[in-house]
Formats: structure tokens, sequence, C-alpha cells
């Protein structure tokens, strides 16, 4: 249980205090309500290429890393395609040196043509060391178009094309901050041993004067249902060919989403996993499996990848997957076979609140979601799950109209 209070500022932050006196390292977590589904085609990765040009200086603040480290904190930040997410940690006695901070690069960040190139030069680097220099780099840039034909998740987190951050302008950089980066569209998390009152004064303080001056409401065009297979193969210069398949599941605030979460761990999560199981251990047809899903804010994908042996033919390795998936579609499975599953995510949110910025993260997720009580409603809504409902959700997800197929042939 993750006890706190929340408040929102007159400007629409959302502030939340989750007070921990176990330690004397307190987390700052902001969460901005934007990621790669906000951008328009033909200027993607800018969520990301933001993450890295928020740490390049403030009106008030030309080096940002310098107070903090100074305070003794430490920072990073990640952009995924719902969200752009920065946190910190520093001892309490230097909180407020966290409120300085990122008020003001929340409040007006100093935009320059040498940050700008700085950046461009970095993320584009990024880009060719992750996705195009790497064996299986670009299989997201492959599989999502494949999967998503209208809505912006058919491109990943980097960008579409490495051309979309070197191209990009100025304007088109400010517009993106004007847009988005905005107190009513982020949420503040602050865990550790704090004081509500003193975080009330604090945030009224340093993010109170910092208006908005955005629209960000969204109009992300709906992806239609698939309604027939498809499929890809391409040939790369990597030691092992490779499946990868995705059905379109549900959105992470879909009351089915739990059930699906669940099925994604019986199929590939671990050595007893039910595809590690019979495909590795058993037919030696796969070095690796595994199964997972995609929490993302929209509807998602539910992904099973694996690298074949050598000497196993893709179409043969497919065909095993498609057995297993039809053996969990079509019969209903063990209550213990659940509880194993049941008891390992538990664990898993267990751990997940034993430090202070792990709650703060959660706090913030959950409230995105839909309200930060939800942190507390996770391992309840898991362990409700039933048989029935594993059953009812694999014969909704695996249709094979549903899913998409890469062979990812090796040369």
């Amino acid at each position: 249980m993750i006890n706190f209070e929340k408040f929102t500022l007159n400007n629409g932050l959302r502030v939340i205090v989750h007070q921990d006196a176990s330690t004397p390292i307190v987390a700052m977590n902001i969460l901005y309500d934007v990621g790669a589904r906000d951008e328009t085609p033909g200027k993607t990765g800018f969520a990301h290429l933001f993450e890295h040009l928020m740490f390049g200086g403030s009106v008030n603040i030309p080096k940002y890393d310098v107070p903090l480290q100074k305070a003794g904190g430490e920072n990073n930040a990640f952009t995924s395609n719902d969200v752009t997410n920065y946190y910190l940690t520093l001892p309490k006695q230097n909180l407020e040196t966290a409120f300085w901070l990122e008020s003001d690069r929340m409040y007006k960040l100093a935009f320059s043509e040498k940050s700008l190139e700085v950046q461009r030069n970095v993320v584009s680097e990024e880009f060719r060391q992750t996705h195009l220099n790497q064996p299986y780099g670009d299989v997201w840039l492959l599989m999502r178009p494949l999967a998503y034909k209208v809505h912006p998740y058919k491109w990943p987190t980097i960008g579409e094309k490495i051309e979309h951050i070197t191209n990009a302008k100025m304007e088109d950089v400010k517009a993106f901050y004007g847009k988005y980066y905005n107190p009513n569209n982020a949420i503040l998390v602050v865990s550790g041993d704090v004081e509500v009152d003193e975080i009330k004064k604090l945030a009224e303080k340093w993010f109170g004067p910092t208006e908005n001056n955005g629209n960000n409401k969204r109009e992300i065009p709906v992806e239609p249902v698939q309604k027939e297979a498809r499929f890809m193969e391409v040939e790369r210069d990597v030691p092992l060919d490779a499946v990868y398949k995705c059905w379109h599941m549900c959105s992470r605030t879909d009351e089915a989403y739990h059930a699906t979460d669940l099925l994604s761990d019986m199929l590939g999560n671990g050595n007893s996993s039910r595809l590690y199981y019979e495909l590795v251990k058993n037919k030696n047809l796969f070095s690796e499996i595994n199964a997972f899903v995609m929490g993302s804010m929209d509807k998602g994908l539910f992904v099973v990848s694996g690298n074949l042996l050598k000497g196993i033919k893709p179409e043969d390795a497919e065909a095993a997957i498609n057995n297993e998936i039809d053996k969990i579609r079509t019969s209903m499975i063990d209550e213990k076979e659940l509880q194993k599953v049941k008891n390992k995510v538990e664990s898993t949110l267990v751990f997940s609140e034993m430090n202070v910025l792990d709650k703060a993260m959660n706090l913030a997720f959950a409230e995105l979601a839909g309200d930060a009580e939800n942190v507390n409603l996770e391992a309840g809504k898991y362990q409700a799950v039933t048989p029935e409902k594993i059953l009812d959700t694999a014969a909704n997800v695996f249709r094979p109209e549903n899913c998409s197929t890469l062979f990812y042939r090796a040369k």
C-alpha cells in the first residue's frame, strides 16, 4: 500500500506527495503527457529529441546538471510512445533545488541553434546505433508500420526516419515545447521524508507562476480493426533467423489488460512458460523466445518473438508458435498455472514499491492512467482474473486475421 495525498495548482499542475520517513533521499518525478504518438507524420522523433533538449539549459539555469550534482543529486529521463518522464533523487535538505531546476525548464527552456544542433547529432547517432547498425535493430521500424496503418504507434519512439531528426527546425521544436510542456499537461510526484504542507508551499512558490500556453487536446486517429493477416520477410546480416508475431490488444486502461498481461506471462515469461518449455526445451526450435504486451495508453500489441536455432525454418517455427497459441485460445487453463503467474506478478509489484523513486514513478503513471489510487489496486485486479477470462481474452486477441508476422532471415 502506497499512501499519498494529492492536490492541483491553479494552473492545472497535479501534485502527488508520498511520505516515507525510512530514507534521507527524496525522489521527484515529473511526467509530461506527451510521447511519440503526439507527433505528426514527417516530424517524428520530436518527443525523444525533447528529452535531450530539456537538459540543455533553461532561461535561469545554463547547465542543469551542475547545481544538481552540487546538491548531491542524480537524474535521468526516458521517452515512450505515450509519455516523457524526468526524475531525480537528492538529499532531503536540498529538496528545493529540485523544485528550482524542474520549474525553470517548464517555465522557459533556453533554446539555441547550438544546443539544437548538438542534440540533433546526439539523437541521430543514437538512431544509427540502436536501429540501423545493430543486429535486429530495425525490427520495430518494420513491425510497427506493418501492424499499424493510421495510428501514430506506427513509428517507434526514436522516430520513423533519421531525416526527421536531422531536419528538425527551431520553429517546429519551439512549437512542440509550447504545446506540451505546460503545467496542465504534467504530473509532479515527490516521494520521501517530506511534509505535505512543505510540498504545497514549494509547489506554489516554484511552479505556481508558470502559465499554460498551449492547447494539448489530442486528435489521434483510431486504428481500424485488422481484418486480414499481414506478413513481411527481410534478409539481414544477423547470426540467426528470427520470427516476430504481433496481435492487436486492448489499451493499458482497459479492464481486459490484466488478463492479457497474465496471458503473456503464461506464454513467454521465464523458463517454465509454455513457449519456452515446448519450443526451446522440448522441441529445440528456438534458442530463446518471449511473449510480452505493450502496455500502451491506446490499443497496443501482444508480441511473441524468438531467435531460431541453426537449420530451423521460420515456417516450421511459426507453425509451432501457432500450435501453442491454438492450445491456449481453445482450452481452459489450469487454476494452478494461473495462480503461479499471478504470484510472480504480485512479487514484481511488491519489489516495485521498495524505493522512493519507483513509488514516485508508479504514482505518476497511475494518475496519468486515471487515478493514482490505482497503484494500490493493481494486485487485486490481477488476482481477480479467472481461467474463463484468460480463455475469453485469448480467443479475442489470437484471431488469425488480427496477426502481423515478420520473418527476419539471416543472409
